[in-house]
């Protein structure tokens, strides 16, 4: 079985040829530009990798998705990818059989198969990125809902008010994302210190200021950290997992979040699920998208669970 892996997101795309146990082998990157050359970069990416005759295709990207029909609607960071059957394109044109998922549970296949959740039945992953994806491994199962949209913590309500995260002032992406620190960071009137300017403070400036220990960035990490706890407290007692794993600013910047994170969690969550519960960084790094496109081809295949 020849496993090839697409990764599409808002600023770059990666083609990945795997062995059959889903290790890549061969991966070609490129930049996102618009609708039609990033897709004959992509169909050129896969005859490079000489597919053979009867490939197998994962296909990760950002939502709205119909993951049944195949079919990419509208990304926000996509434009011009309105209603693309990705799917058929694959298969018209190379043969074999093609799956699309969106990112987020991508990644948690990515981290089960790969990653900090390998060996767990039930998994909660979070992207923790500029957004909050996630992904919910349950009783060894990837849980995708009704319409495909499980797993979309970041529009859960946290306060009255707050950042807008989500398209919802006060909700989880608005709180914890990197989106939501640099807008917590701008409402503070933050700066990093060597800066002139107040504007488009970023989530990593906030952290590169909080490893100098700047007081102000300091406590707006832990102002997100207390936010992070409140919702993964909701999650913890609803979904009882053994593991969460969470994903860019968690790795980075975790022991900034993590006493308010452990105080707030603490205080909300059941003491039972919280005790069976480890939270984790996630363990792929930027390596992620490349493992979360042929974990769809492994899922799918039934190789992987």
């Amino acid at each position: 079985m020849s496993i090839i892996g697409i990764d599409i997101g808002g600023t770059k795309c990666a083609v990945i040829r795997a062995d059959n146990d889903g290790s890549p082998q061969e991966i070609h990157r490129f930049a996102t530009t618009n609708l039609d050359e990033t897709l004959e970069a992509i169909f050129s990416g896969i005859s490079e990798l000489r597919p053979g005759g009867s490939p197998v295709f994962g296909i990760s990207c950002g939502g709205p998705l119909d993951s049944k029909t195949g079919m990419i609607q509208s990304p926000p960071n996509l434009p011009g990818w309105d209603n693309i059957p990705i799917v058929k394109m694959m298969t018209d044109r190379f043969g074999g059989r093609a799956y699309l998922m969106n990112d987020a549970n991508a990644g948690a296949l990515a981290e089960w198969r790969f990653g900090a959740a390998q060996g767990f039945k039930n998994i909660l992953f979070f992207t923790h990125g500029t957004g909050m994806g996630g992904g919910l491994i349950l009783d060894g199962r990837l849980y995708e809902g009704t319409t495909g949209d499980a797993g979309e913590v970041g529009h859960i309500r946290l306060d009255k008010d707050g950042p807008v995260g989500y398209g919802k002032a006060g909700s989880f992406e608005g709180f914890c994302s990197g989106g939501g620190i640099a807008k917590l960071a701008g409402s503070a009137g933050f700066h990093p210190a060597d800066s002139g300017s107040k504007e488009n403070v970023t989530a990593r400036d906030v952290a590169l200021a909080a490893e100098k220990g700047d007081e102000e960035a300091l406590a707006i990490l832990s102002l997100s950290g207390r936010y992070l706890g409140q919702g993964l407290a909701i999650l913890i007692d609803i979904l009882n997992p053994e593991i969460i794993v969470l994903g860019s600013i968690y790795s980075r910047a975790g022991k900034f979040l993590e006493p308010a994170m452990r105080k707030a969690l603490a205080e909300e969550a059941r003491s039972r699920s919280l005790q069976a519960c480890k939270i984790v960084p996630a363990k792929l790094g930027e390596d992620i998208g490349n493992y979360a496109a042929v974990s769809i081809a492994l899922y799918k295949e039934g190789k992987l669970g």
